[in-house]
């Protein structure tokens, strides 16, 4: 057993399958001086028991690059390092008992097909030839990946400690972390061995992640939102039918929520299901000090109707008996995905935790964290993994509430229009009461109440309703309404929850022309400024308004008020002060060609100003930041207000614009608008996967890609993001959002295609090939801002 050194580079908490993973592919970037500390023995955590499943299949682009990367190393790591693997890719079936599921399984092969992927849509009698012992009278068809498979979870993290260790790096077992401290810009770990100084801590210390986040809280650090659900599967007796037959692929029925595998002779049967129970949250169920290679419980009565319902499926799984059940600890992060990345608010010190699919996400995440430390970002897009997508709402209830939720419907479809319900109300806007009243659906965003439609006495609000991938649901004819009394009249919008910056002091002026693209507006004047990652990707997105000398306010997305923070405060200059204000602010968006003469019955101000002017606007006597600025597209202003005057601000402005015509609307409206403008969505249009070159930013060169916006057949749906652009049987490009524009009524989509593209095009749209345009401009309504500057 190797002693414990007294310095490293980077020190590693965790020896599971991911924090091995890191391990290995630091050593391989050449930072062999790292350690990894392991509590007790390598994969005692989550990973010993994992059924260590390897789809390619995944709705997130990320993850399904992470996934794969992964497959592809598995398929060599053993040779590569000199340890035997037990890796079986037998092919996956995945069903569909309706459409929408087909569709799901049609774009997510689309996706795969981008990266260079296979996966392919099958008939019913495709699915008889694969897995001819399936029952197949109430499918509808399934999708083929021939590359899923399974792997043995403790031989994967032996081979990437293997690796490690033959490059050079170390790892000390038996070997807990009792504190974390902090001195002359180093991190000191204190451990049961003795403690050890190091530049950068990585948490990858699977479900003890909280107690090791807990450390870090002295330092800037929060609880990690983490919660641990019992996962149960079952192996079988011996099935003689499946003695000497070629091995059966993996079936999974993403609809009653299993998966189903050939274990040696047997089959191993995994469902996830509704009612998952949260362990180690109640003073009655305490996690003990140490539950290494240890299991819950069996608990078959929760499992009971998929076993039954699986029996049904393949008969042959219900024809012996059970030889062992597995239930065991998984920990999940809110949405389900890892938090790989950054820790919030701390310097040098990293996340790779909250694993729900830990084994086929190992390979990848330890390429992409080595390359955050090693580099400074990452190939892939990062953001649908980086722990900083979480803010200070996400408290141990809120990640019960989604873990359990996301548990409960493992496999669910992404629909865009539907709200899921758990986790609700943690930020509330100070106006939310008010647009209840009015018939408001909210959504969240960021932990946000945001209404995204109005509802009318009529209206059909049945969120259920909202599962589908159809352009027209119960929202649809209320988008109608909102955008055509937008576009006659005018409509308020509560934005509440944009993140705002309040940057001001010596040099704050020339500290910021230093991290823009271009200048810094002039005082009285707003403008958009970007921010590149060293490579030249896009970093970030806020709006700049110069409030006066040396003083300015910048706003960025709700989702991104953790990670810009951090990306201002890393070059911040002495004198200048950098607050977060956003909690204090409350923003209210009055648009339309009459916007002007409703709010001129209410606030003090000059509305003559022009377009992208600022101003120190009162209503009621009490000062904010006005703004003339809308990313509708029409004639508006924001307004910034403080919280506590923005109900009475409410009040008044509806009442002055009873008059006028003036109605409140919501994000979805707003969306539609937006893509009209061509204006680019934050996560979506402007992710780090383009450089501000690709995006079409002033002064960032030339690039060999460009955004464009498409006119589109329109069809029954709207091109989902990522879906592929096509031109003379070649792919040049991939979609970044789309919505159907009710002010010029055509279907948009905005994408990023090759130099040198134009003209007809089609996109794939849930695997139908719609004709689609590219267009001169990114802006198909009002190109010369008429309406916007009237």
């Amino acid at each position: 057993m190797a002693d414990l050194p007294s310095t490293a580079r980077v020190v590693i908490i965790g020896g599971g399958a991911v924090g091995c993973s890191v391990l290995y592919h630091l050593a391989q970037k050449g930072w062999t001086d790292c350690v990894l500390l392991e509590k007790s023995e390598l994969t005692a955590g989550s990973t010993w028991h994992a059924a260590g499943n390897c789809p390619t299949f995944a709705a997130s682009w990320t993850i399904m690059a992470i996934q794969s990367y992964s497959i592809d190393l598995y398929a060599k790591l053993g040779d590569e390092v000199g340890y035997p693997i037990n890796y079986h890719q037998t092919g996956s079936v995945r069903i569909a008992h309706n459409d929408e599921r087909m569709r799901e399984f049609e774009h997510v092969a689309d996706m795969a097909q981008s990266q260079g992927r296979v996966l392919e849509m099958m008939t019913l009698d495709d699915m008889a030839t694969r897995i001819p012992q399936m029952e197949r009278h109430d499918l509808v068809g399934g999708l083929w990946d021939p590359l899923d498979g399974d792997i043995d979870p403790s031989q994967l993290t032996q081979a990437f400690a293997t690796g490690a260790r033959k490059l050079g790096a170390t790892i000390v077992r038996g070997c807990p972390v009792t504190g974390i401290a902090r001195e002359n810009g180093e991190w000191i770990v204190k451990s049961a061995k003795g403690d050890i100084r190091a530049e950068i801590v990585v948490n990858a210390s699977g479900y003890y992640s909280q107690d090791i986040a807990a450390m870090f809280l002295p330092f800037g650090g929060r609880m990690i939102p983490q919660v641990v659900m019992a996962h149960q599967y079952l192996v079988t007796e011996e099935i003689p039918d499946l003695v000497g037959a070629d091995p059966m692929p993996m079936l999974r029925d993403p609809d009653v929520s299993y998966y189903l595998r050939q274990e040696k002779n047997g089959l191993l049967l995994g469902p996830y299901e509704n009612g998952g129970r949260i362990h180690w949250q109640s003073a009655d169920d305490p996690r003990p000090e140490d539950f290494s290679f240890q299991l819950y419980p069996d608990d078959l009565e929760r499992i009971e109707a998929y076993i039954e319902d699986a029996c049904g499926r393949v008969p042959i799984l219900g024809s012996v008996g059970l030889q062992r059940v597995i239930n065991g600890p998984i920990p999940y992060a809110p949405d389900g995905l890892p938090l790989l990345g950054p820790m919030p608010g701390v310097p040098n010190a990293f996340e790779a935790t909250s694993y729900t699919f830990g084994i086929v996400q190992a390979g990848g995440s330890g390429k992409h964290l080595a390359e955050w430390i090693t580099e400074g970002e990452t190939e892939w897009d990062s953001w649908p993994v980086d722990p900083r997508r979480y803010t200070g709402y996400a408290d141990q209830d809120y990640a019960n509430a989604k873990g359990k939720e996301i548990y409960d419907h493992e496999y669910a479809m992404g629909f865009p229009h539907f709200e899921w319900p758990a986790g609700r109300n943690k930020r509330l806007s100070p106006v939310m009461d008010r647009m209840a009243e009015r018939g408001a659906i909210f959504g969240a965003a960021s932990g946000w109440e945001r209404p995204v439609w109005f509802a009318e006495p009529g209206d059909n609000t049945d969120p259920e309703e909202c599962a589908t991938w159809d352009r027209e649901g119960p929202w649809y004819k209320a988008v109608v309404r909102e955008v055509e009394t937008v576009q006659s009249a005018a409509g308020i919008l509560d934005l509440t929850g944009l993140t705002h910056y309040h940057v001001q002091g010596p040099g704050a002026g020339a500290w910021l022309e230093s991290q823009i693209l271009g200048k810094a507006p002039k005082p009285g004047r707003t403008k958009l400024g970007y921010f590149a990652s060293p490579t030249g990707k896009f970093a970030a997105e806020m709006t700049i308004t110069c409030r006066g000398d040396e003083d300015f306010l910048l706003m960025t997305a709700a989702v991104a008020e953790w990670k810009d923070l951090e990306l201002l405060r890393a070059s911040l200059p002495d004198g200048v002060t950098l607050t977060n204000t956003t909690e204090d602010t409350a923003v209210l968006l009055v648009t339309g060609p009459k916007s002007r003469e409703v709010l001129a019955g209410v606030l003090e101000a000059d509305l003559e100003q022009p377009w992208l002017s600022h101003q120190t606007a009162s209503v009621g006597g009490k000062a904010f930041d006005l703004l003339r600025l809308s990313f509708v597209g029409e004639l508006g202003w924001e307004l910034h207000l403080p919280k506590d005057v923005a109900a009475d601000a409410f009040d008044a402005i509806m009442a002055a614009g009873e008059p006028h015509g003036l109605k409140p609307f919501g994000m979805y409206a707003m969306e539609t608008m937006r893509i009209e403008k061509g204006y680019m969505h934050w996560g979506l249009d402007l992710t780090s996967d383009y450089t501000l070159a690709e995006l079409g930013v002033p002064l960032a060169g030339e690039a060999d890609r460009r955004m464009v916006s498409m006119v589109v057949d329109p069809g029954e749906r709207d091109a989902p993001s990522l879906a592929s652009i096509w031109q003379n049987g070649s792919q040049v490009g991939l979609v970044s959002s789309a919505g159907f524009g009710h002010r010029t009524g055509k279907a948009i989509a905005l994408g990023m295609v090759d130099k040198g593209i134009d003209g007809a095009v089609e996109i794939d749209v849930y695997g139908e090939r719609m004709a689609a345009q590219i267009q001169p401009s990114m802006v198909l309504y009002d190109p010369d801002n008429e309406r916007i500057k009237a």
